[in-house]
């Protein structure tokens, strides 16, 4: 594993700096849709102030007998409106008229008594992208008096000029704002998420190198948001992963132990079965009758070191597929754990006696053997066994009428040394089952256990059973005719 350390603060990979540039950025987008149509009023209120200064100019009309003034009144007026000609269209259909001399030709004419929001943005952004002085004419009503159209001729520069230190300003102002902005949201999404992902980075690569301390483990906030769950499932999840390592450390340690001394225990089981056998011959009674109680204690305990050698290596184990009859096995390990009923446990077998599976007939032996002395264990009166085709799979089922398995038990079922049920166990059973039924390709899984009793379900895929024909004698394990064969009850 690469022991280098990511760059958490460079500025190219630096959540805080794309955070900044992405606030300012936006920040600057906003204002530059505020800023269009805040152009374009500034345009329109340009306009409108000239309107209004062309309607008073006009007033000094009718000072005069004729409506008129003299040459240099009329050039005063007109300066101060910023226009070459002044025209007042009255409702009785007369105008009166301010003009120069020479005035000079319209250019474009600009109506603004029905113009829309994006025409008056669309106008704006013409005036700026053109140059020169243009001529414009400009119609409009007079602020005071609806029934009275005011037009005047203006030069396109001087509003231009105008509009451009109106943006310059609009520009500073929005690029002061953006920056404001983008601080006090940068500060506050460094102080909600990025400083509190720092500190979730800095613990996942401390713990990386070293998952076993204790101390490395991340504190979580009192936050009740989702950085403060973020962190909690954060310091949930580097304390399961501890404590798997140091179970993992302990099951390595044991395996390793197991394997060293497998060898010498199973010479001195040995051993010790050969003196059994030898004693075995004896006639004094009470050798008969301790001999056999004797000989099943060895047997077990070579079961038992076998059984923990066989888990503690890495992988599944190693399967010997091999067709055989389900009922022929069930009916092996009535006879073999002797139920029969009387003072022990009657099986009851619902096993069709045709039905057939692909499996490693050993270890299926092995993983049944388990179910049926833990159900003898617990004092039931009968356990059932049946199994069936269904749903593209072979399902086999062992119940039993016992008291339930404990609450511990049910907590730890699977779990190797943590889910036996009795006293002394080593909990390896049913790890061992699921194990072998998981390589098979299927599982086993507890399907009910009550006060009136427990039911496990084991599935087999049914890609290697089928339904064997008697008469064809190609399944092993069982080459008796079928009238022979019988369920045993």
């Amino acid at each position: 594993m690469s022991s280098k350390r990511p760059a958490l603060f460079g500025l190219t990979r630096s959540l805080s700096a794309r955070v900044l540039l992405l606030t300012i950025t936006f920040v600057m987008l906003g204002e530059v849709v505020v800023f269009l149509p805040s152009l374009a009023r500034f345009r329109y209120n340009y306009l409108e102030t000239r309107i209004a200064a062309a309607r008073i100019a006009t007033l000094a009309l009718y000072a005069t007998p004729d409506n008129s003034v003299s040459p240099s009144l009329q050039n005063q007026l007109l300066y101060h409106v910023g226009a070459s000609g002044i025209v007042l269209h009255l409702p009785n259909q007369s105008q009166l008229m301010i003009a120069s001399d020479m005035p000079p030709t319209v250019d474009l004419t600009y109506d603004l008594q029905d113009v829309g929001f994006f025409q008056l943005i669309i106008d704006a952004v013409a005036t700026l992208a053109r140059s020169g002085d243009v001529i414009l004419r400009v119609l409009d009503r007079s602020p005071k008096e609806q029934n009275v159209v005011v037009e005047f001729l203006l030069g396109e520069g001087p509003m231009r000029e105008e509009m451009w230190e109106f943006g310059g300003r609009i520009l500073g102002l929005s690029i002061v704002i953006s920056l404001i902005t983008a601080t006090l949201v940068f500060m506050s999404l460094r102080w909600l998420l990025v400083a509190p992902m720092r500190g979730m980075t800095r613990s996942m690569t401390a713990f990386r190198e070293n998952p076993e301390d204790a101390s490395r483990v991340i504190e979580p906030s009192a936050r009740d948001d989702e950085i403060g769950v973020a962190e909690r499932e954060l310091a949930q999840l580097q304390e399961t992963v501890r404590q798997a390592l140091r179970q993992s450390a302990r099951l390595a340690a044991l395996g390793t132990a197991v394997t060293k001394i497998n060898h010498d225990l199973r010479n001195i089981l040995s051993t010790a079965r050969l003196v059994s056998d030898s004693l075995a011959g004896s006639e004094a009674p009470e050798v008969k009758r301790a001999v056999p109680r004797l000989l099943n204690a060895i047997d077990r305990a070579v079961a038992l070191c076998s059984g923990t050698l066989n888990f503690t290596r890495e992988g599944a184990p190693p399967l010997r597929l091999q067709r055989f009859l389900l009922a022929s096995m069930v009916e092996e390990l009535a006879d073999l754990l002797e139920l029969k009923g009387g003072d022990r446990p009657l099986l009851l077998d619902r096993v069709p006696p045709d039905l057939a599976v692909e499996a490693d007939r050993e270890q299926l032996h092995r993983v049944l053997m388990n179910l049926l002395r833990n159900a003898m264990e617990a004092g039931v009166r009968s356990i059932t066994v049946a199994a069936a085709a269904e749903n593209g799979e072979i399902a086999i089922e062992v119940s039993d009428d016992g008291p339930g398995l404990p609450p511990k038990a049910l907590a730890n079922l699977f779990l190797p040394f943590a889910g036996s049920a009795r006293p002394g166990g080593t909990g390896l059973g049913l790890a061992i089952a699921r194990e072998v039924m998981r390589a098979h390709g299927g599982d086993i899984v507890l399907s009910e256990s009550t006060a009136h009793g427990t039911v496990f379900r084991l599935s087999l895929p049914r890609a290697g059973a089928m339904a064997a024909e008697m008469r064809r004698g190609t399944v092993v394990g069982d080459s008796r005719p079928a009238s022979a064969r019988t369920p045993s009850k």
